[in-house]
């Protein structure tokens, strides 16, 4: 079993040390309680650290409020603090602070312990709580690029999607497949983790909007859902007709063209083409010729919904391109 410390229980371990430091450094009461609010308040990404952080700061600032007008009006007593809990939740519930109920809840006992709510233990409170939230987002300042991860991870894809549009493009032009269609399966897992993984990239970008690579993997995912309806079609295609032949070419070099560039001008030319050639034949002779021109006829606007999708791709970072060009 190997063993490895991420950076996030580096980051933990080192802002334990600047939390509790400081504290000790101004001598303030329950100093370790402000490493406690820095490891509670170091988080996965950037933003999710700072909308943690003001919740537990706002979550202290009114359960130091509220407990202190209920401590000195009934007395420092369990059946106090039992109150106080029975009032609080609710109330962090209303103000959408209930990551802060843990953090505000030691610093409620510190009240409890002390016995008195005076402006001196206030403000003891309020500088451990900022050096403790502080810390944390001094901590999460550092996040690591997935930039070279994702990279890696749509370049599987890509690969994967090579390997299935150029199996089904064979299974167009013979009739049967000793394909397994396990790409299928594995190209569907690794798009659903990687786009988690581009989520937590953009999060962690606060003044810019980093979402090509979640967009990316999201049109991939719907371009995959595409192909798995067109599967079952494929199965009633049956003789041997010019159409099935042109569908299949049309299929293996959409597979040599898998890439995040943008080729599908070309590509929804060909299909026009292709679909205007099949309106002009001869209507069909037979049952079965129907059917396969039907299924054939069927993949063809598939194929053209496939590569929309990726059109609408490139129009979204025109898009976001104008928006933030400098005038």
């Amino acid at each position: 079993m190997s063993f490895r410390i991420g950076y996030r229980t580096i980051k933990t371990a080192v802002g334990v040390i600047i939390a509790l430091s400081v504290a000790e450094a101004l001598a303030l009461d329950f100093a370790s309680s402000a490493a406690i609010i820095t490891i509670l308040c170091i988080s996965v990404t950037r933003k999710n650290s700072l909308l943690v952080s003001w919740a537990r700061f706002i979550a202290c600032m009114i359960g130091l409020g509220m407990s202190a007008v209920l401590f000195e009006a009934i007395g420092y007593h369990p059946f106090s603090l039992g109150l106080f809990i029975l009032l609080f939740i609710p109330v962090m519930l209303i103000v959408r602070a209930t990551d802060g109920i843990v953090t505000s809840s030691v610093i409620v006992l510190h009240l409890y312990v002390v016995g008195e709510a005076s402006l001196a233990f206030f403000w003891n409170e309020l500088q451990l709580i900022l050096i403790g939230i502080g810390t944390a987002l001094l901590m999460n300042l550092y996040m690591p690029s997935k930039d070279k991860e994702l990279r890696s991870k749509r370049l599987l894809i890509e690969k994967k999607l090579v390997i299935i549009l150029r199996e089904l493009s064979a299974y167009i032009q013979h009739g049967e497949s000793q394909w397994d269609g396990k790409e299928l399966s594995e190209a569907d897992a690794l798009l659903k983790e990687s786009k988690q993984q581009a989520m937590q990239s953009m999060n962690n970008h606060l003044l810019r909007e980093e979402d090509h690579f979640y967009h990316y993997f999201g049109m991939r995912e719907r371009q995959l859902d595409i192909i798995e309806r067109i599967m079952p079609h494929l199965t009633r295609i049956t003789g041997s007709f010019s159409q099935r032949e042109e569908v299949a070419n049309f299929l293996n070099e959409l597979s040599k063209a898998v890439s995040p560039t943008n080729s599908v001008p070309y590509f929804l030319l060909r299909l026009e083409e292709m679909r205007k050639a099949f309106r002009e034949m001869p209507l069909p002779k037979s049952r079965e010729e129907f059917e396969t021109r039907s299924s054939l006829m069927y993949v063809v606007f598939e194929l053209e919904q496939y590569l929309l999708t990726k059109e609408a791709l490139w129009t979204h970072k025109s898009d976001k391109r104008r928006l933030f060009r400098k005038p």
